[in-house]
């Protein structure tokens, strides 16, 4: 199935400004990833092309980097994703700047499946908290994208045991 997945967001602040926090993301000091309530990033090599990583289940390595511009992941997995999700800036006045993520891919098999019914949700809802965050750092809002009831069940259903 072809999936072509964006969300933007215009943030009223410089594309500079939005640069140096991109650059912080998947470093300890990350102020873009919604780590608080989502399973953080991590990229072995930080934000270097060839860099592997992911977030949860979902694994890709950095296949392109233009710093102050774009950085794009290719997925290894889950193996039905084929394809690459990436963020950019574009600068649209000396004021505001839209941010991109986008997932271009095709899915294959079960994936297809998982993608429709609880990766699909759950990715929206978090790429939703990681421009809130972004937006929230700059102008100290609340800002807050509420979850659809569906992502409320499907973190339930797919929450870690407490041993």
């Amino acid at each position: 199935m072809k999936v072509l997945n964006i969300h933007k967001r215009i943030i009223r602040q410089s594309k500079s400004d939005l640069v140096e926090l991109l650059n912080t993301l998947s470093s300890p000091e990350d102020r873009v990833w919604p780590y608080e309530k989502w399973p953080r990033m991590k990229m072995n090599n930080g934000l270097e092309i060839g860099s592997k990583g992911g977030h949860g289940p979902i694994r890709y390595f950095i296949k392109e980097h233009v710093p102050g511009e774009l950085i794009q992941f290719e997925f290894t997995s889950p193996k039905g994703f084929r394809g690459i999700h990436q963020l950019e800036l574009k600068s649209l006045n000396n004021l505001e700047t839209q941010i991109i993520h986008t997932i271009d891919m095709q899915t294959q098999g079960k994936d297809t499946l998982l993608w429709l019914l609880i990766i699909r949700c759950l990715h929206d809802a978090l790429i939703e908290d990681a421009f809130d965050k972004v937006e929230n750092y700059f102008d100290h809002g609340k800002r807050k994208t509420p979850w659809s009831i569906w992502v409320k069940i499907c973190r339930f259903i797919l929450k870690p045991k407490k041993k």
